[in-house]
């Protein structure tokens, strides 16, 4: 771990974690010399903030009076973080069934700063394929799962996207006029799914659903994506209620 300097600043907070972290990798008690080891604060520094996290109960001063565990506070924080992971794996079974079912790469999406993000992919293991990166960002005009995204937004929301957003175009379908994306995002609403027909990558085709919480907001979009050679959108669409059956499933583990 870096060592910290006076300049530049580091802020408390984040010299706190940076404690909790050497604590954690050395799972096994720690005198507050041993953690400041690594991080090289000023003594009456660390020994402050240590004992400022023994106060708030995130660090538990042991038997000798000198070393210390992780507290109770940071305890129920970890365990909160393994619970994250069992989502995270039910989530990935979501996709991995799915996958079953079409055969194509599957994803799961969220919409983040104007921008779709990839949180999750199960990838065919064709040749041609779309590969799909974890934390990959794409436009939200010109993707099935951003329309899909779009399509759910509060008016005032879209209206702001519509009027600033630069709809660039990705191939000669990407839709690039407002008015039209629109229209086309009005339909989206109205049939409960979003197609991407060649628009963000030419020859490549994709179909998406949101999942939606019980006030109809994207918690996030399942999309499945293929070369059109191998799946035209008529044959793409057949896959319809398994994308519909995913999107259920992660919806009910929010």
């Amino acid at each position: 771990m870096q060592e910290f300097q006076d300049n530049p600043p580091v802020s408390p907070s984040l010299r706190n974690l940076h404690i909790l972290e050497v604590l954690a990798q050395a799972a096994r008690p720690l005198t507050a010399t041993e953690i400041n080891a690594s991080l090289g604060l000023p003594k009456p520094t660390i020994h402050r903030l240590v004992a400022h996290l023994e106060q708030e109960g995130y660090l538990s001063r042991q038997l000798d009076g000198r070393s210390y565990l992780p507290g109770h506070k940071l305890r129920q924080m970890m365990l909160g973080v393994m619970q994250a992971g069992q989502y995270e794996l039910a989530r990935h079974d979501v996709l991995v069934r799915l996958f079953a079912v079409i055969g194509e790469t599957c994803s799961i999406s969220i919409p983040e700063g104007g921008t779709l993000v990839y949180v999750d992919r199960v990838e065919t293991s064709w040749p041609l394929r779309l590969v799909i990166r974890l934390g990959s960002r794409v436009p939200l005009h010109a993707t099935a799962a951003g329309k899909a995204c779009l399509a759910h937004m509060n008016p005032a929301s879209l209206d702001h996207f519509l009027r600033h957003a630069r709809l660039e175009a990705h191939t000669p379908r990407t839709f690039t006029s407002a008015w039209d994306l629109r229209a086309e995002l009005a339909r989206v609403r109205e049939r409960g799914h979003a197609i991407d027909d060649q628009e963000f990558i030419p020859g490549m085709v994709g179909v998406s659903v949101p999942a939606l919480d019980a006030r109809g907001r994207v918690l996030a979009a399942v999309t499945f994506h293929a070369p059109v050679q191998r799946m035209p959108l008529d044959i793409a669409l057949t896959h319809l209620p398994a994308l519909e059956r995913a999107a259920s499933e992660l919806a009910a583990l929010a």
